[in-house]
């Protein structure tokens, strides 16, 4: 039904920026809220960024300040703009679509793309 694909991950230095894309496939893509998790080798999935269909936005407390999430729905992508990195944002970063259906809940997640932030 919907279809993620992240770009945009690359290594980079500490303190650089850049800008990760989830392009998204799917005729409701607006009424999905959309997240951005995180992954490092050997550790927990955790939840990076969140933009609800209404626009809000929650971020984690270890990149509050650094990281903006956004989203264009007439293109059906979304961004999450990463500044000022630090190594310990190193991570494979995924995109997911989260929608609920009364007590059914749907989850959609891309394939990842790999962040380094190293010298």
């Amino acid at each position: 039904q919907v279809q993620l694909v992240e770009s945009g991950g690359g290594l980079v230095q500490p303190g650089g920026s850049l800008r990760l894309s989830c392009a998204a496939s799917g005729r409701f893509f607006s009424l999905y809220a959309m997240g951005w998790y995180r992954q490092a080798p050997g550790k927990q999935r955790e939840l990076v960024a969140t933009i609800t269909s209404a626009g809000s936005t929650s971020y984690a407390d270890s990149v509050k300040g650094r990281f903006t999430v956004s989203r264009d729905n007439a293109k059906t992508t979304v961004y999450l703009q990463m500044n000022s990195l630090k190594p310990e944002d190193t991570a494979v970063y995924y995109c997911n679509g989260h929608r609920e259906f009364g007590r059914l809940e749907l989850d959609y997640w891309g394939q990842g793309t790999q962040v380094t932030v190293s010298l």
